[in-house]
């Protein structure tokens, strides 16, 4: 990590210091294609929408189905900006195989993915296309 980059470990939201200001952000390292390619970046359908107020940040649990091999999955995911209603039935990308996080007292199960404003907000990533519950992403 840079001293100008955000830390990676705690994903954080202010509109004030726009630390995904992607003018202020420089490429990361090369990893190895290996690597990468050792993610489970799948498609699945959210099914469920609760409130976490738990959760240090406004953050919503979700439930995701994955398809009949894997099954239902459980994150949190500071998506707020997203009413609950319009996040049932919607598809995103999920990366499936990071393990699990207890995040104040709940197991998230995987990693939902979505692109960064420059404050921090997330916009959920999803095919173009409806894609069976457990696509492979590649």
């Amino acid at each position: 990590m840079t001293a100008d980059a955000p830390d990676r470990s705690s994903h954080r939201i202010d509109a004030e210091a726009r630390p995904y200001d992607p003018d202020q952000l420089p490429r990361k390292d090369e990893v190895a294609f290996d690597a990468f390619l050792d993610l489970d970046l799948r498609v699945g359908r959210v099914t469920n929408v609760q409130p976490f107020p738990e959760a240090r940040d406004p953050a919503w649990k979700l439930t995701v189905d994955f398809g009949p091999l894997i099954g239902e999955l459980r994150t949190s995911a500071k998506v707020t900006e997203y009413p609950a209603e319009e996040l049932v039935g919607r598809q995103v990308v999920g990366a499936i195989n990071l393990g699990r996080k207890r995040i104040a007292g709940f197991v998230s199960e995987f990693l939902v993915l979505g692109g960064l404003e420059a404050d921090g907000r997330v916009r959920l990533l999803a095919p173009d296309a409806d894609l069976p519950p457990g696509s492979v992403v590649a």
